[in-house]
């Protein structure tokens, strides 16, 4: 079974890329917003729901990453990384 917002994580290469990456993130975010909590707090994939909880979350990932260079190897595409970033706001707990 494909699952179009992997996929496009997968493709993010460029600045057309990402956009599309963002754009299915939120299609999902959307639809998660239809579900209810489980008791451990998530919505679908979604652990973080709120626009705070989601930056904190990412930010968090990036200090104990060093900005996803543990575990490593640290993308050299700037746009890739940020979808790495974006990501981790959606389940880093």
């Amino acid at each position: 079974m494909n699952d179009p917002l992997s996929d496009a994580f997968d493709a993010v290469v460029d600045e057309s890329s990402f956009v599309r990456f963002v754009e299915l993130l939120l299609a999902d975010r959307r639809a998660a917003d239809s579900l209810p909590c489980t008791g451990d707090g998530f919505q679908g994939e979604w652990a973080n729901q709120t626009i705070a909880d989601f930056l904190e979350a990412a930010l968090a990932w990036a200090n104990s990453s060093s900005f996803g260079e543990r575990p490593g190897p640290k993308p050299d595409n700037p746009w890739e990384l940020f979808a790495i970033f974006l990501s981790m706001g959606q389940v880093y707990e």
